[in-house]
């Protein structure tokens, strides 16, 4: 989870995360490089008495510009398109996850099972226990298995929330009459914090997600727990 000074993104809990976030570091030192070039040459520019009277054009100068920034953003595009695509991959699940948003709680179905479905609401500041986080933690958490591809349909049944957890990579809006598809693997355990991240309303602030990742013999042992 996001913690105070944390500047950069959060710690990867899948290998999609791991993806961009090695794209980011990319892009970012691409970044870097052409801010430093640029801001040498402008710095040139205004300390340099020196003036070429004869200079009129300069063609080679001239490709030069031209080509080189076109190479460098093809260094951006093609990473970014193969992770565009990456991400709309959908493997073969082992479970089907489905959220819908409400103003302002999420529910959740297990498609996979009968009768394996709740409402999850934040818990508010005044019941909160001592190690808990304020406006991040949940009565009822989603529980998954780690090192499982899982399928996750959005939807909403009022206005338009979106269903985000960074530290997985995902983000997806959830719809009004529509289900939106996505699929991750989480790979490792432990507790993944998400909140809404599309304005829905007064209480938009108050509607976080907790994804809590456990190995597949405890989440059989969890499934047959709630269905009995």
């Amino acid at each position: 989870m996001a913690t105070w000074a944390n500047l950069g993104l959060q710690d990867s809990s899948s290998p999609l995360m791991e993806q961009l976030n090695f794209f980011h570091d990319h892009t970012l030192l691409i970044l870097t490089m052409i801010t430093i070039l640029v801001g040498y040459i402008m710095g040139m520019l205004m300390f340099n008495k020196f003036t070429n009277r004869y200079l009129l054009h300069g063609q080679t100068i001239e490709i030069i510009w031209t080509v080189l920034p076109a190479i460098i953003l093809m260094f951006i595009a093609f990473p970014s398109l193969r992770l565009l695509y990456l991400m709309d991959e959908i493997n073969t699940p082992s479970i089907t996850l489905k959220s819908i948003g409400h103003q302002w709680y999420w529910s959740y179905e297990y498609s996979d099972f009968l009768n394996l479905e709740f409402d999850s609401y934040m818990v508010p500041t005044n019941e909160l226990e001592t190690n808990g986080f304020r406006l991040l933690d949940v009565d009822n958490r989603v529980v998954l298995p780690m090192n499982n591809q899982i399928r996750i349909l959005v939807t909403a049944t009022d206005v338009l929330h979106s269903w985000t957890v960074p530290s997985l990579g995902v983000k997806v809006d959830a719809t009004p009459g529509r289900l939106n598809q996505l699929n991750f693997l989480i790979n490792r355990p432990g507790l993944f914090f998400g909140q809404c991240s599309e304005i829905c309303g007064a209480n938009h602030s108050f509607m976080p997600i907790v994804i809590e990742s456990i190995p597949m013999n405890f989440f059989i042992k969890w499934i047959t727990s709630m269905t009995n």
